[in-house]
């Protein structure tokens, strides 16, 4: 006797998962953002000033990599749990552990109170970060899109995608009013730093009362029924699909390694960092966060309109149109910024922010439609580490050393367009699956098709 097959949810529940992933996926990414912004704006001078104001600069970006070289570990907890024993669970553990680590920054002595150990203990809660970002987007994603029917997966799965913008929106907002209202000019190195971070506590409670409420992924729950959960999914992963992983991967680095320029923090370092310090644009914190907030808004309409639109046109199809966009627009962004105008600057993000949007509104979709259901979550959260680790991860530290040796922001448009390239490429190189079968007694027919030299699966 077979196991019943796997049915859409209600139109209720899917307010509820759009909800829960939604407002999670922001706090979550409002955490990790905050510290991208806080590490181009404050810790340099807090955490790593003895090493003299260019090279604490390199090294308060490092911090930032760093996290994502534990997004592959957490991806690999997350997954082999997520595909154990359930996405719901594991949404409320990563959610609190972004949680804890954040709010704990908030109360970090700095290098002038204790020395070494500060910037000792900041790396570690910025590792606990990672472990948490790493897990969080694969099971946010898969409780959107599995929860869908054929035909709406590109919205649904935009849910969680736009929590990246309004992760983003919130932290430069907030960091804008600390910056420009509460506590200007000294104050806010002094102490003013310190309460975003202190937020995160109360955004926190929200996030995990919204995320219990939802029910379970029906894909899982049929796993689960049919007791069919594999042992250990990520070596049936790398064994079978590698291939498929890394040109995943690929697709997602050159969105990752874009998007890092302004979520990275480095476009609010390389527009504020004054001029007699080596900067080149010297302009004052609160404008240029106030047009990184705004362009976040353009972020989030391109991301939900490219969810949407990849419903009608395909995933595909919605990434070329994605890649074009962004090296239309990528040579103009610096010389943008460079004029110290905020309009003109708000005007280069938000034109940057149409490539952004249309590379990542479907990914989530993309990412689910393209692995088996018995592995998905270790697949769509180990994929998503690992291109962000080619892409992003680094991406703020070698555009601050480009500039430093060429002595021009060129450099970084190359080399951003660079990864962008292979993204096409890699795009390129895989099917688009569209509206495939996502539950488990599809399980064979979404084994294969995965590439544009095989038969597709659909």
């Amino acid at each position: 006797m077979s196991a019943p097959k796997t049915t859409p949810s209600s139109q209720r529940e899917l307010r509820r998962v759009a909800a829960a992933t939604v407002i999670g996926t922001t706090i979550e990414w409002y955490d990790f953002f905050l510290y991208a912004s806080a590490a181009g704006l404050v810790f340099a001078d807090l955490f790593f000033a003895p090493a003299g104001p260019r090279a604490a600069t390199i090294v308060s970006f490092a911090t930032v990599g760093v996290s994502f070289l534990f997004r592959p570990l957490g991806a690999f907890l997350a997954g082999h749990f997520g595909d154990r024993i359930g996405r719901k669970a594991m949404l409320v553990i990563t959610l609190l552990l972004m949680g804890v680590a954040t709010t704990l920054i908030g109360v970090l002595p700095t290098y002038a109170q204790v020395g070494l150990l500060a910037p000792i203990m900041l790396m570690v809660l910025r590792i606990l970060q990672g472990l948490s970002t790493g897990g969080e987007w694969g099971g946010a994603v898969l409780m959107a899109v599995e929860h869908s029917p054929e035909g709406r997966r590109g919205r649904m799965g935009a849910f969680p995608q736009i929590g990246v913008p309004l992760g983003l929106l919130l932290a430069s907002g907030v960091l804008a009013l600390m910056t420009g209202v509460i506590s200007p000019g000294e104050a806010f190195l002094e102490w003013g730093w310190r309460i975003p971070f202190l937020l995160s506590f109360v955004l926190i409670i929200v996030g995990i009362v919204v995320r219990r409420a939802v029910e379970e992924s029906p894909v899982f729950t049929e796993i689960s029924e049919r007791k069919e959960q594999t042992k250990v999914p990520v070596v049936q992963l790398f064994r079978h699909h590698w291939l498929l992983v890394l040109l995943a991967a690929l697709t997602f680095a050159g969105n990752n390694a874009a998007g890092y320029m302004t979520t990275g923090g480095y476009i609010q370092s390389y527009a504020t960092t004054p001029i007699a310090e080596g900067g080149h644009v010297g302009m004052e914190r609160t404008p240029v966060l106030l047009a990184v907030a705004a362009a976040a808004v353009v972020w989030l309409i391109v991301t939900f309109f490219a969810g949407m639109i990849s419903d009608r046109i395909g995933r595909k199809k919605t990434y070329v149109m994605g890649w074009i966009a962004f090296l239309a627009v990528i040579f103009f962004l610096f010389p943008m910024v460079n004029t110290g105008n905020p309009w003109v600057l708000f005007t280069g993000l938000s034109l940057f922010a149409i490539g952004n949007g249309l590379t990542y509104g479907q990914q989530a979709a993309y990412f689910t439609e393209l692995f088996p259901a018995s592995i998905r979550f270790s697949g769509v959260s180990i994929t998503y580490a690992i291109g962000a680790i080619l892409g992003g991860a680094f991406a703020p530290t070698i555009s601050q050393a480009l500039v430093q040796v060429t002595g021009t922001s060129n450099s970084v448009a190359i080399y951003i367009a660079s990864v962008m390239c292979v993204a096409f490429v890699a795009t390129i190189l895989l099917r688009d699956r569209t509206d495939i079968p996502l539950g488990p007694e599809h399980e064979e027919q979404q084994q294969k098709g995965h590439f544009i030299w095989e038969k597709s699966a659909v």
